[in-house]
């Protein structure tokens, strides 16, 4: 038997393994200084003992020596290495901040500070929930991660947010190194144990999307107690509780929705002009167009013909109106009472929210979605406006610059309008109120800055909407669930219907230059709508730092490239 250190125990040479740093061959190494002139050190090879020159051409490191040889270290410091000298290490001298994953921040901000950070600097999970001694079960934590991302997704919540939950989720169950991806219709997670095992990777394609923001909450009080040490929620509990909240009915029955379709297109014809009879005829309108779409939707047909056939009955209406040339009713405003029930204003809002925070791929997804409804909604319009204008209905463009100052109606209006969207948001009847305040908050701004003040109406709106985007964080903050709630109803009263309406009549009557201004000012409404509700939530997040987050370690961002 071979003893310990023998040449069957040496690793063989490489050409590879010689040393940058050893003796070129021919020289001698410089001759040492006298003994007393060195201390003596703990290290010191005992007195009479003479260590193995290491032959000219091989690694300067420690090894079993065979012959004259000595088998190099690829880890072994070269012989000029001077730890005074050397360069700075990966690691600062100060440490890597870290992150205190405290109670007192909601669960979002502290998993957007450690989704920022990089991967090596972040600090190791410290698993919330309770797990056997042979650790996690991977595979069932990766798939509960990817089904609670998946209603988060369908539901509307932006990427960030949906990858700071997954990311909550693995880390409670103590999963470490876990890269969670978000995009428009595919969530993925790459979960690797350690350097030197496999990386094991999931992946959840999202069919449907459907709007429930009674479940999206319901979702984030499961994650918030996942994240919370106080509740031990097992794996168990937690695949319940997620079906549970999978076969929950929704909050508010169809005919109560068709209802509220109502109610937002004739609140939305109050707010710009319209009286009584208008908000009667604006309202069967509406709800027309939203049995009609039910009924595609149930036939199977996708949802670009169901924006489509919902255009079309507010329109129409409003033409019958101009045929009837009845003098105290604004046909104008019947048909752009129908357009606020359809814009998609959180879509909008959600796909400039993904762009800002740098989730391109995803926000040019949503973008497009955004851009296929409204073409929907244009043709539908049209259509109707084109058998109107061939049947003799003469339609007033100029009746845009008609201004109604009416205060008190108007606001009780834009929050009739903010209540009726919330109900066809499918929230819950706890954050009814607080959004429907909001809603009215952000008229009244509008109309001050706009209507007193005499501003930009664009300016005015990206004002209006970072109000409305404040708002909505801190009251998120109080309640630890999802801003969108509080958030997407009440920007409806700022949304650019009048515009649009004035914009398709001008592509109708073949004008196009008035046409396309109206449309860019729709469209600029629009973003200013996205821009000010997320510079709004950013600002709150800017001004209140996450608690027991040092050295500045709170939600980096990107750094701009300078345009290279």
């Amino acid at each position: 038997m071979a003893e310990p250190g023998g040449p069957e125990d040496e690793k063989p040479q490489s050409d590879e393994a010689h040393s940058a740093f050893s003796q070129p061959a021919g020289t001698e190494p410089p001759a040492a200084p006298p003994e007393e002139d060195h201390p003596t050190s703990e290290f010191a090879l005992p007195a009479g003992v003479t260590p193995d020159s290491p032959a000219p051409g091989s690694g300067s490191g420690t090894g079993s020596a065979s012959g004259s040889e000595t088998t190099g270290s690829a880890f072994a410091l070269p012989s000029t290495y001077s730890f005074r000298d050397s360069p700075p290490a990966f690691t600062p001298a100060h440490g890597v901040p870290m992150v205190r994953l405290t109670k007192e921040a909601p669960w979002q901000d502290r998993m957007r500070t450690m989704l920022r950070m990089p991967v090596a600097e972040r600090p190791a999970p410290e698993p919330v929930q309770r797990h056997d001694d042979s650790g996690p079960a991977v595979p069932r934590v990766l798939d509960l991660t990817l089904r609670i991302g998946e209603l988060l997704l369908a539901g509307g919540e932006g990427a960030e947010d949906v990858e700071a939950a997954m990311f909550a989720v693995m880390r409670s169950y103590g999963l470490d190194r876990c890269e969670p991806t978000v995009t428009f219709t595919l969530l993925s997670i790459s979960h690797q144990p350690s350097l030197v095992d496999d990386p094991v990777t999931a992946s959840r394609t999202v069919r449907r999307r459907g709007t429930d923001y009674t479940r999206l909450a319901a979702v984030f009080r499961l994650i918030d107690d996942i994240t919370t040490a106080d509740d031990e929620i097992s794996l168990e509990e937690a695949y319940r509780r997620l079906a549970e909240i999978r076969r929950n009915r929704h909050p508010y029955p169809g005919w109560v929705l068709t209802m509220a379709a109502g109610g937002l297109a004739g609140a939305a014809s109050v707010l710009v002009g319209g009286g009584p009879l208008v908000f009667v005829i604006a309202a069967l309108g509406a709800m027309l167009g939203d049995r009609l779409a039910w009924l595609c939707a149930g036939r199977g047909l996708p949802e670009f013909y169901q924006f489509v056939v919902a255009a079309m009955p507010p329109a129409a209406m409003g033409v019958a109106l101009t045929l009837t040339h009845w003098s105290d009713v604004r046909p104008s405003a019947v048909i752009t009472g129908g357009l606020f029930a359809l814009l998609p204003g959180r879509a909008l809002v959600a796909g400039v929210q993904d762009g800002l925070t740098g989730y391109y791929i995803t926000a040019s997804a949503r973008l497009l979605e955004v851009m296929y409804f409204f073409i929907a909604i244009v043709t539908g319009v049209l259509l109707a406006l084109y058998g109107g204008l061939q049947l003799g209905a003469e339609l007033d463009p100029e009746a845009r610059f008609i201004t109604h100052d009416r205060p008190v109606i108007q606001i009780f209006a834009s929050m009739l309008l903010t209540l009726a969207f919330a109900i066809l948001l499918q929230q819950e009847r706890a954050t009814v109120l607080a959004v429907t305040l909001n809603g009215g908050v952000a008229w009244i701004v509008f109309g001050a800055m706009a209507r007193t003040g005499k501003l930009s109406a664009v300016a005015a709106t990206a004002a209006a909407a970072g109000l409305v985007g404040l708002f909505g964080q801190l009251f998120s903050r109080y309640r630890y669930t999802s801003s969108l709630p509080f958030i997407t109803a009440a920007i409806g009263p700022l949304l650019p219907g009048s515009a649009t309406y004035f914009g398709l009549l001008g592509v109708a009557q073949n004008e196009l230059d008035r046409g396309l201004a109206s449309l860019s000012t729709a469209v600029a409404t629009a973003l200013a709508i996205a821009i000010g509700v997320n510079l709004g939530s950013e600002i709150s997040r800017l001004f209140m730092r996450v608690p027991g987050a040092v050295g500045g370690a709170n939600r980096r961002a990107a750094k701009r490239t300078r345009g290279f």
